[in-house]
């Protein structure tokens, strides 16, 4: 049987107008929304352990290393 490998998606949070379950220059995993996408939106693991859409202007994504994964307690699939 083969298992597809999933990229896990990360982003570097760059602004938090108006939302209080982000900060700034904290790293959120990203889960894939096609649709939200298509509307400028991500859909983010935000502070409350949920997670939300939110502007993608509030975001760079980023490649962690598997170290980095690992230490932020991300399973890797």
């Amino acid at each position: 049987m083969v298992q597809e490998r999933t990229e896990q998606l990360f982003a570097l949070c760059i602004e938090n107008k108006d939302c209080e379950d982000l900060e700034k220059r904290k790293i959120y995993q990203v889960l894939r929304d096609d649709e939200a996408a298509k509307e400028g939106y991500l859909r983010v693991i935000d502070e409350s352990g949920e997670d939300y859409l939110y502007p993608e202007s509030y975001f760079i994504l980023v490649q962690l290393p598997s170290e980095a994964r690992e230490a932020l307690g991300v399973a890797s699939i």
